[in-house]
């Protein structure tokens, strides 16, 4: 009996141990350490449960509260449906991801793509991930600011917990509140050197979503009970030429929301029996997209026509319904501890990703604490800084979506395919990359201009130019 119970066992551990590192200089936690290095000789490896909760953690982050008002842009079932194929777009490209991988013992997405398409390839990607994560956190910190503090974008108030509690005091001001957090939640949870530390703050993370989903939900089915919600719009409103293209614009919120690719490597590294990063995949992207859904359908029959860019701010008004007070605070209380707990899962990617982009030649970056205390604290000022002065989370998802993200979840995988390198790639492989990228090159482009003329006409509009 002994024996049969510890051979599985042995050869999962060998299977993790064993997989060849590509590039020793790689921004990656090494997959083996000596004993006096770092403390991580008792680590035998991540469970799959683990895994799919940091990997769903990294996907359900601010995008979910976009998408409420992707589907009113593009009615309810085309935007159900979008919800839909981008996920299994997603689930495409990351296997495409995967099964290169293999093929060369590739450890990280930036020397995936550098395998492929040399050094200004994987900076490429290094660069993609940095500005991208960075976008991301800063986003988290503004929703997580509008939702404790308040907000005042668009000309309307939105009153935050604390205010909404206590009234208007220094200690319930945006940079005050955003300041304890960083220094009590952020900074603690981001010096963690292993992705698959952060497994029970992940499983939490999902689980305050669920929460947060919970509640939307039977808040709609209540309303619906009472006759308070009327028949959401099916299809979107076209009017002409410009109308179509505005639909466009959703195209890189919904990609954003299903972004994760930066995390798939890290996680599979450290997953005890690494076969298992195509079911984790798997799991994660079934378990967010019916919470995508759910969050969308419900969102959209709750607020209608008036949902909001950010969904999270319509819950602090007159919901019409008893302790519809409470109710909105526990949602938005929730959300936000949400956030809080997603920081460091995406922080990871982009601390190891400028590493390797300004330190490519330097030894690994858990073993130099140092360099390591230096980058964390740089990126966490970057990301407090930014959240004090970028108000707006629509414009942020719309122009960092329409590029770094289209290309990392993509454009890259895509390429890579296309490029074929190891001669695994099929027709039906390559015939779906060449859709990819049509898809998200020709999507955010329109996306970018439409954005960019929005801009422009509310400018000048806000000049008295036009009216």
């Amino acid at each position: 009996m002994t024996i049969v119970n510890l051979e599985p066992r042995a050869k999962k551990t060998k299977s993790r141990k064993n997989k060849a590192v590509a590039d020793e200089k790689s921004p990656l936690i090494p997959k083996t350490l000596e004993a006096d290095s770092s403390g991580f000789d008792d680590f035998n490896g991540a469970s799959f449960s683990g895994a799919v909760f940091n990997l769903s953690t990294t996907i359900i982050g601010a995008g979910i509260m976009g998408l409420p008002a992707c589907v009113k842009k593009l009615g309810m079932i085309p935007g159900l449906l979008s919800i839909i194929l981008i996920a299994l777009l997603t689930e495409k490209s990351i296997g495409f991801m995967i099964r290169i991988s293999r093929a060369g013992n590739l450890s990280s997405y930036a020397t995936l793509v550098g395998d492929t398409f040399g050094k200004f390839g994987k900076a490429l990607v290094q660069i993609c991930v940095i500005v991208n994560n960075i976008g991301m956190l800063i986003i988290y910190m503004i929703i997580i600011g509008d939702v404790i503090s308040g907000t005042s974008s668009g000309g309307v108030h939105h009153s935050g917990l604390l205010e909404g509690w206590f009234g208007v005091y220094w200690w319930t001001g945006r940079t005050f509140v955003l300041l304890v957090i960083t220094l009590s939640v952020f900074a603690p949870l981001s010096c963690f050197k292993r992705i698959d530390s952060l497994r029970y703050t992940s499983a939490l993370s999902f689980g305050l979503a669920v929460v947060f989903l919970v509640i939307a939900v039977g808040i709609s089915i209540f309303k619906i009970v009472i006759g308070g919600i009327g028949m959401p719009r099916l299809f979107p409103i076209i009017t002409d030429v410009s109308s179509v293209f505005e639909l466009f614009t959703v195209t890189p919120v919904v990609v954003t929301a299903y972004l994760c690719h930066f995390n798939v490597h890290p996680i599979d590294n450290e997953l005890e029996d690494s076969s298992q990063i195509r079911g984790v995949v798997r799991a994660s992207l079934a378990l967010c997209a019916s919470v995508y859904l759910l969050t969308s359908f419900f969102g959209f029959l709750l607020f209608g026509e008036g949902t909001l860019d950010d969904v999270l701010a319509n819950f602090d008004t007159d919901l019409g319904i008893p302790f519809g007070s409470v109710l909105n605070d526990a949602v938005r209380a929730t959300y936000a501890a949400h956030l809080m707990l997603v920081f460091p899962v995406v922080f990871y990617a982009v601390r190891i990703n400028l590493d390797g982009l300004l330190f490519p030649s330097s030894r690994p970056l858990v073993l130099d604490n140092v360099r390591f205390a230096m980058i964390t604290v740089a990126l966490i000022v970057i990301s407090f800084w930014g959240a004090n002065f970028i108000p707006s989370i629509w414009d942020i998802f719309q122009f960092t979506g329409a590029t770094a993200a289209a290309c990392l979840a993509f454009i890259f995988p895509a390429a890579i395919i296309l490029k074929d390198r190891y001669n695994i790639a099929t027709n039906r492989d390559k015939i779906l990359s060449v859709f990819m990228i049509v898809l998200a090159v020709f999507a955010n482009v329109v996306a970018i201009y439409s954005d960019a003329l929005a801009l422009i006409k509310t400018s000048l509009s806000s000049m008295g130019v036009i009216s």
